[in-house]
């Protein structure tokens, strides 16, 4: 029993050094308000870097579900922390509208090999032969994807507000689509399962999607559908003189985006242990592919977010550690 006593004093000891460094870590007293868009499936990276920001003392708001642009503009004025979704380059033109570097801090890649572009179910594109979105000029082709009886294809476009919307409508453009493809807006996950229900009935379908995203794991390209390659490279606003051609000659027509973590640069300046963990942070693309893919199997509450972002912290625990630790040591 006389072991007791030191025992106790060791725990006692230990806790009053954690107490003492918790006191002394850079975050504490600051508040982060992170801001994130409608899509559920960013919860995953989003509370992955409040994560990190919370071993590093900071008090971490549960994020602001918001249009890209509100989010932007909510940054760069100071009323939000950071996001960490920013695509690039298919957010450029919002992200330089809001002040751009000026206003914003953008360091490291967070997220690399972000693929987009437009799919085709695959016995309708073996059966008629496409393989280039330019086919749907022919009035007999875009009329197989008709799904309102107007004689145009109906292609699943995307959410208003989102970059994705404005580089489809100028494509559907500059392709000479107008007059055959209705590039339908609107909200994105309801679209989609109006999609996978026709592709179920063995209807032809024509989407847009990009990666990650659970979608490509339902309708897996090259075995469901397949990508279709666009005429020439096209895009609007600050993306206008990127080729999208890749070097073995295709073009899906959207360039391979990576992710960033921004935050607002007078922020950042202020708080360099976060900048240092925005700056070091990386995901693979792949696991975010995997977690999203749990989500659509049903695990999509706010709890099972939570959970799988704990469970790939467990498995990734030392690169986890090294973020804080550098960081930590940024801060001195």
């Amino acid at each position: 029993m006389r072991k007791t006593a030191p025992l106790l004093a060791a725990v006692l000891t230990t806790l009053a050094v954690a107490q003492v460094s918790a006191a002394d870590l850079p975050g504490k007293g600051i508040t982060v308000k992170p801001a994130q868009s409608t899509i559920a499936e960013e919860g995953f990276q989003t509370l992955l870097v409040g994560r990190a920001l919370e071993k590093l003392g900071y008090t971490v708001e549960k994020p602001s579900e918001i249009d890209y642009n509100v989010a932007y503009t909510s940054i760069a004025s100071g009323d939000l922390t950071f996001v960490a979704t920013n695509w690039q380059p298919l957010h450029d033109d919002m992200y330089n509208a809001a002040g751009g570097d000026k206003k914003f801090y953008r360091e490291g890649t967070y997220v690399s090999g972000a693929a987009q572009g437009y799919l085709i179910d695959k016995k309708t594109a073996e059966q008629y032969h496409i393989t280039n979105i330019e086919q749907l000029k022919d009035p007999k082709i875009a009329q197989l994807f008709d799904s309102n009886g107007d004689g145009k294809a109906d292609m699943t476009g995307c959410t208003p507000g989102w970059g994705c919307e404005a580089v489809i409508n100028h494509q559907n453009t500059a392709f000479g689509l107008s007059d055959t493809v209705t590039a339908n807006m609107g909200n994105y996950a309801a679209m989609v399962a109006d999609t996978l229900a026709r592709f179920k009935q063995g209807k032809p379908i024509l989407y847009y999607t990009w990666t990650p995203y659970w979608l490509s794991d339902v309708l897996k390209p090259g075995r469901d559908v397949v990508w279709l390659q666009v005429p020439f490279s096209s895009l609007p606003g600050a993306q206008s003189k990127v080729d999208t051609k890749l070097p073995n000659g295709a073009n899906y027509g959207f360039p391979v985006n990576t992710m960033h973590i921004v935050a607002n640069k007078a922020w950042a300046e202020q708080n360099p242990a976060a900048a240092k963990l925005f700056a070091e942070m990386k995901l693979p693309i792949t696991d975010i592919n995997a977690e999203n893919a749990a989500m659509h199997a049903g695990q999509a509450s706010e709890a099972d977010i939570n959970r799988h972002v704990d469970g790939w912290i467990k498995a990734h625990q030392q690169q986890f550690d090294k973020w804080v630790q550098d960081a930590l040591a940024a801060a001195k």
